[in-house]
């Protein structure tokens, strides 16, 4: 075969293919375009999902009669002055979107630049250029899209339901809007509006969090913690969830470059890795952070379609993230989210009551008419008398019922206990409403974050047993704790290889109290299992104190007195993280008394 040069319009439709992968890339471009542009409003109609309709209408500065003619040949491009690669500070600058969808569909361009007695119109069929003519247009500039890929009915059979390239469109939009608060945005699908999100009015903060609010829900923004970091010129700002404000996938993270919405493998294995002793393995947290770096140390031009980036410094960026998240969630103290009072509550309205059920008598303790209070908005204070570790749980309860005199319910933020239920949660009083908290997941807290503390420090202090536990495993896991004897002891956990077979337990983690040590070891085996061979059993410091701390934690069914509960509530004030479990899950509920009067036709 002889080599030679291909016709024009199959070199647009092959670049098209790299671009134009279905309707929502094309709706990328265009917005990406029009923001370039300097656009304040932007709205985007589509029809059947965008394969036969789309448009994007924006009031940017417009374009000229000769602009809008060079706008459509390949490479042709206003966002690079000086033609500098390395400094890229625009959203689009590789000029082959408009000329690529052009090849693929039917498109008419029409703008007007401000200043202007009159705009321009052109229209392009399949690559097929027409003339550019005088039209009546207001200022900016509208793209229309027909019939895309009517010209590569091969890439067409592939597209999915219009439901389904609706929701990617939406999806695109979406990560466009949260970057750019200060522009409005509106969507409609066949005439029907999808979203409409206004143009932020406050500063950029406040405006920002308005703006993720309207697209994720009222529960990010209600259950977030602000980001604001800065490490060696690059800065970190945006919103994390908290961990009890989990999902499935992680659908719900939304990261940002410079303004530009990617998919990184380095920016989610940074988030996972913030979030990995807060959460499960199956579940993922809500984020929304933008990365600002040096347009040198980014480079943006990795994969056509711009959603992949690669950093100079990859390592600084991991870092900044690891880091921001965890001091930010750390300074979120006991707080956790506000969706599980919500649902309880959403379980107990009339209309969702099951038949039968019968209405409980109110809570000892608990008067519906009380006035609320403003609690101490220091935790230090609050738990200044609490300063030494929990009671020994297991010597029997103290004779008292009832909290002393002076614990009031406004003095501390999780209140002050009034009674333990099914012999698992507590419940306390707050200043305006009620806590209920379950006490095996919060002390499995609290013992897990003493545990890292005291490795940080200078290590785990040990206590003998009596009589040293042998341990029956098969002998592959015998012989995988034994020889991660020597880091097992650095956790407080003294073991030997007994036999081929077994092991035997000398000493245990003091801070684990009275635990059992056989059960301990054998769930240890089984998590050691898992590890990845060639790693430490320090890089999987979550895991082996996580494992611990179950162990050593309150059980449900362990009845506490009420110097005990008040103890378990003051040093949740205190301690980072503790509104949830070492799972993600909620360490307690908080139920507002105004929501509980609504339940009983109070207001």
């Amino acid at each position: 075969m002889t080599i030679r040069i291909l016709p024009e319009g199959v070199i647009n439709r092959i670049a098209a293919g790299e671009v134009v992968e279905r309707p929502a890339s094309v709706v990328k471009e265009l917005v990406e375009n029009a923001i370039d542009a300097g656009a304040r409003s932007i709205e985007i109609s589509l029809r059947d999902g965008g394969r036969a309709f789309i448009a994007v209408v924006d009031d940017g500065i417009g374009m000229t009669k000769e602009e809008m003619a060079l706008a459509i040949e390949r490479h042709a491009t206003s966002k690079l002055p000086g033609d500098d690669l390395e400094h890229i500070a625009t959203l689009g600058f590789r000029g082959e979107a408009l000329p690529s969808i052009a090849s693929v569909a039917r498109v008419v361009i029409t703008s007007r630049p401000r200043g202007a007695t009159e705009g321009w119109s052109l229209a392009i069929d399949g690559g097929r250029k027409g003339a550019v003519a005088p039209v009546a247009h207001a200022f900016g500039t509208r793209v229309e899209v027909r019939d895309l890929f009517f010209a590569t009915p091969a890439r067409l059979k592939f597209l999915k339901s219009n439901r389904t390239e609706l929701d990617q469109a939406e999806d695109m939009v979406a990560r466009l809007a949260m970057a750019r608060p200060e522009i409005g945005f509106a969507l409609v699908d066949d005439s029907r509006p999808v979203f409409k999100l206004p143009a932020a009015r406050s500063g950029t903060a406040a405006g920002r969090l308005d703006r993720l609010g309207a697209i994720l829900g009222r529960e990010f923004a209600d259950n977030a913690v602000a980001i604001d970091a800065v490490r060696e010129g690059y800065r970190l700002t945006g919103y994390a969830g908290l961990p009890t404000l989990n999902r499935r996938n992680s659908l719900h993270q939304y990261l940002f470059v410079n303004g530009r919405p990617v998919k990184d493998r380095l920016l989610f294995g940074a988030v996972r890795g913030a979030y990995v002793d807060l959460l499960a393995s199956d579940r993922h947290p809500m984020v929304a952070l933008f990365l600002e770096v040096p347009a040198t140390d980014v480079d943006v031009n990795v994969h056509p379609a711009k959603t992949e980036v690669r950093f100079r410094d990859a390592g600084l960026v991991r870092g900044l993230i690891v880091s921001a998240l965890k001091h930010a969630l750390a300074g979120a103290g006991h707080r956790a989210s506000t969706t599980g009072g919500r649902a309880a509550l959403d379980a107990l309205r009339p209309g969702m009551m099951r038949l039968g059920a019968t209405r409980s008598a109110p809570l000892p303790g608990l008067p519906m008419g009380a006035a609320p209070g403003a609690p101490r908005s220091g935790f230090a204070e609050a738990a200044a008398a609490y300063h030494a570790p929990l009671p020994d749980l297991a010597a029997p309860p103290a004779a008292p019922a009832h909290a002393p005199a002076d614990e009031r319910p406004q003095d501390f933020p999780l209140g002050a206990a009034r009674a333990q239920v099914h012999a698992t949660y507590v419940v306390a009083e707050t200043a305006d409403g009620l806590v209920v908290v379950d006490q095996h997941a919060a002390h499995e807290r609290l013992v897990y974050e003493r545990m890292k503390k005291a490795m940080a420090a200078q290590g785990v202090a040990r206590q003998c047993l009596l009589i040293p536990a042998v341990v029956e495993l098969d002998p592959a896991q015998a012989a995988r704790v034994a020889a991660l004897a020597p880091e097992l002891a650095e956790f407080g956990l003294v073991v030997e290889a007994f036999g081929p077979g077994a092991v035997v337990v000398r000493e245990v983690p003091a801070l684990l109290g009275d635990v059992d040590a056989i059960a301990l070891v054998k769930d240890l085996a089984d998590e050691l299992a898992e590890f990845d061979q060639a790693g430490s059993l320090k890089e999987r410091l979550e895991d082996v104190c996580s494992t611990m701390a179950c162990h050593g934690s309150v059980r449900a069914g362990r009845k506490l007195n009420v110097t005990e509960m008040n103890a378990l509530l003051r040093e949740m004030e205190v301690t980072p993280h503790s509104g949830q479990c070492n799972h993600g899950r909620p360490t307690y509920v908080e139920l507002k008394l105004a929501d509980i009067e609504k339940l009983f036709g109070r207001r």
